[in-house]
């Protein structure tokens, strides 16, 4: 696994990441399974993990505060999220910031996640959602600035809304905020547009989230895929988006060269841009945990694909079922 290095904090972190979500917060989930992946990953050479309070109300960070305990010899860094305290996502831009994230609030859920995760001090603090108009609210800045004095936190880091990769720009140029993470893959290339050149410019690192378009990207997904009672994907693969994916990632199978499938390429096309730090799959088990982590041996695509799958964007704007 190739190193990469993640903005201002001069980590070196691997390509492919680890996306906890799904090992909490989803149907079908299993511990000692899920547990055997991560300690796969690890051995691969895995060593950032993304997870969240809201992944199972605190369960995800306990899993990976027991991963790092049980490979203490190893430097492997934990990322986490303050949930809204609203409980909504995504923001709206009439919401206010204390009614998402007082400062109080702040503090109150990341001692939540120091206990979880079973350790002194978090790697990467990040908001779970975000609108740019806060940048100028001193709460904010006051509760993560006090964190970092008291060695609570190493780093502050935002999760973008979906499809809105600009309401974050006024509040990178504060100056407190170490790494945004924002959905980029085939589909989702808007980052680039704005959002990336400001990242550069102000070395902060990106996080490539939902690589495979919540499955689509893994070309497995046909028309009359269905999902279990209680999950999710059931409220975002409603047939207005299932559809018109589906037919999308039906075009890209004919690309995918021989000896990868569309998983790996998808991959492969998000780490063949050099402002993405790391990109985070879900993983549940352990082959789909090697497939991944193959993809971040830092082989690029052939420029002739790069440019192929560039003519695959798909600009979408923010609907009722998109989060």
């Amino acid at each position: 696994m190739k190193r990469r290095r993640f903005g201002k904090t001069g980590w070196q972190v691997s390509g492919i990441g680890y996306g906890m979500w799904g090992m909490a917060g989803w149907k079908g989930s299993d511990r000692a399974a899920t547990d055997h992946a991560l300690d796969v990953s690890v051995e691969l050479g895995c060593n950032f993990f993304d997870t969240a309070w809201a992944y199972g109300d605190g369960l995800s960070e306990e899993m990976l505060g027991d991963l790092i305990k049980r490979h203490a010899g190893k430097r492997l860094y934990a990322a986490t999220k303050i949930p809204p305290k609203n409980r909504r996502w995504p923001s709206r831009p009439e919401y206010l910031l204390k009614d998402v994230f007082p400062s109080s609030y702040i503090r109150e859920y990341t001692e939540m996640s120091l206990r979880n995760l079973k350790t002194d001090c978090i790697d990467l603090q990040q908001f779970h959602v975000w609108e740019d108009s806060w940048h100028s609210n001193d709460d904010w800045k006051e509760a993560v600035t006090r964190l970092k004095q008291e060695g609570k936190i190493a780093h502050v880091g935002i999760s973008v809304n979906r499809w809105e990769p600009e309401n974050v720009i006024q509040t990178l140029r504060t100056g407190l905020i170490d790494s945004v993470q924002v959905i980029y893959n085939i589909f989702d290339q808007n980052p680039e547009d704005a959002l990336f050149p400001v990242c550069k410019e102000l070395d902060i690192a990106v996080i490539a989230r939902v690589p495979f378009d919540e499955g689509t990207l893994t070309g497995k997904l046909t028309k009359d895929t269905t999902f279990p009672e209680g999950d999710w994907r059931n409220t975002y693969f409603v047939p207005e988006n299932l559809i018109p994916s589906v037919e999308r990632a039906d075009q890209l199978k004919p690309l995918v060269p021989d000896g990868m499938d569309m998983a790996e390429m998808a991959l492969r096309f998000i780490l063949n841009n050099g402002v993405v730090s790391t990109t985070i799959p879900g993983m549940r088990s352990p082959s789909h945990v090697a497939a991944n982590c193959n993809a971040g041996d830092g082989v690029a695509l052939s420029q002739a694909l790069y440019q192929e799958l560039r003519r695959h964007r798909w600009d979408r704007i923010p609907t009722s079922w998109s989060q």
